[in-house]
């Protein structure tokens, strides 16, 4: 491309889902209710673990991590879809567009760490009980807390970067409901090649490595249960690790039906369906999981309906 040919934009316009009006109000009160579900749902994880102090353990310190980021991944998207289904315009600014990409960008390496973390967490307390509370002090979890959120915000900031250098003169519609890396660059009419390759070897790198720790934790787990000897130590051992090991599956599940596909097969309408499962699926599922899976923190919603939402007689 010539140096005259180049050019910019202030905004782009983000194509969503349909341009049926009716629809669109309809999608916007889907959205509406899932969004009031994420927020309560992880507030009340939050919440429960903050006012029960024997529950200030590193597990539920990583699952009170693991609901803010849901919070703001979450709210990083939602809010902006809602406004464009509602008042039906769907424009965003250019550095509104690098910010939400950044953000989404930051808020998934985060909680890849993070979870990784957390199998690490279980590892301890089922392989080394003994040790936990000397390996998985509460100022060790703090730093694996803070380590997850600054590799996670620090990580994405070269794609940033270079992803705003770029120059989109050819359209300024992104086919997607939000400003998702692959959907800029299909749309930049500058060269794209040095962004694609960082996103690949930065993507993979931290993914494969979070990723082996977590399937090496889970290893060790799975062989120290094994070694068990009664049936019923060994469902109590496992059952601690449920409620991760299912959040794990739906996290990577998603990532790789989302970014680790063949590049053939990328189409905008499955992009859009696997990016919902990922923003509004996942933070609605993991508190119910985590409240599901865990004994502990039933009995203590239970306690806490009991209390609070007693029907006066």
């Amino acid at each position: 491309m010539k140096p005259e040919d180049k050019c910019n934009v202030s905004g782009f316009v983000i194509q969503g889902f349909t341009d049926i009006h009716w629809l669109q109000d309809f999608m916007f009160g889907i959205f509406l209710s899932n969004y009031f579900l994420i927020l309560c749902g992880n507030l009340i994880i939050i919440i429960l673990i903050w006012r029960t102090p024997h529950l200030h353990t590193p597990m539920y310190i990583f699952l009170v991590n693991l609901s803010c980021i849901d919070i703001a991944a979450a709210s990083n998207i939602l809010p902006k879809l809602l406004a464009m289904l509602s008042t039906k315009n769907k424009t965003i600014s250019f550095l509104g567009c690098i910010a939400q990409m950044y953000i989404f960008m930051s808020l998934s390496c985060t909680e890849v760490i993070l979870l990784a973390a957390m199998a690490y967490d279980r590892y301890v307390a089922i392989c080394h009980p003994l040790h936990y509370f000397a390996l998985m002090s509460l100022r060790q979890c703090a730093g694996l807390s803070f380590i997850s959120w600054f590799i996670g915000f620090v990580d994405p900031t070269g794609h940033a970067v270079l992803i705003s250098k770029l120059y989109f003169c050819s359209s300024k519609l992104i086919n997607h409901f939000f400003c998702d890396t692959i959907s800029l660059l299909n749309i930049a009419c500058s060269k794209t090649n040095s962004v694609a390759l960082l996103n690949y070897v930065e993507g993979a790198s931290l993914g494969i490595t979070a990723f082996t720790l977590t399937l090496v934790s889970y290893c060790f787990i799975i062989s120290a249960i094994l070694k068990i000897k009664s049936t019923e130590g060994q469902r109590k051992a496992f059952s601690t690790c449920t409620a991760h090991l299912t959040c794990v599956f739906f996290f990577y599940g998603t990532l790789i039906c989302l970014y680790m596909r063949p590049s053939s097969s990328f189409s905008p309408k499955q992009d859009k369906f696997f990016s919902l499962l990922y923003i509004v699926l996942i933070p609605i599922s993991n508190p119910i999981i985590y409240s599901l899976k865990n004994e502990e923190v039933k009995s203590i919603l239970v306690k806490m309906r009991k209390k609070y939402f007693q029907p006066c007689t």
